[in-house]
């Protein structure tokens, strides 16, 4: 019974040493700062496949929405997928304004997740739209 106990113990006081030990890392400006430009372009990269296979899992709430009949749904996973969606932003871009904001010190703690999504955002939102078709006169 004494060894059991002992047993416990130890393994307590090693898991408590090992989630003491472990780094907890924030994605933010500093962070943004010590990465290099090849790390920079990997992170966007990495980040703008997340939110890809984010937006296709929305299709799953599509159709859970028509089967519950959930009203406004559509309207709600169309903005919900168009601020998640970094078609609008290309890699360098991103990089480029992320290396703008975060020069500036007081957007350090600013998470790099919410930057970005701020950043597609932005960029959807001052998308010119598509030039109507100029009709010539017969």
């Amino acid at each position: 019974m004494k060894k059991f106990a002992a047993g416990i113990v130890l393994g307590f006081m090693a898991s408590w040493a090992v989630a003491f030990a472990s780094s907890n890392v924030s994605h933010n400006g500093s962070f943004w700062n010590r990465l290099n430009a090849t790390a920079k372009d990997g992170y966007v990269n990495g980040y703008s496949d997340a939110m890809r296979v984010s937006v296709g899992k929305l299709d799953v709430l599509n159709s859970a929405a028509d089967l519950f009949h959930w009203k406004g749904a559509r309207r709600i996973i169309h903005q919900l997928s168009g601020q998640l969606s970094m078609e609008d932003v290309s890699a360098n871009q991103a990089v480029k304004r992320l290396d703008d904001l975060y020069s500036n010190q007081k957007y350090s703690e600013l998470d790099i997740g919410e930057a970005l999504q701020t950043l597609s955002i932005r960029a959807s939102e001052t998308a010119m739209p598509d030039a109507p078709a100029v009709k010539t006169a017969k």
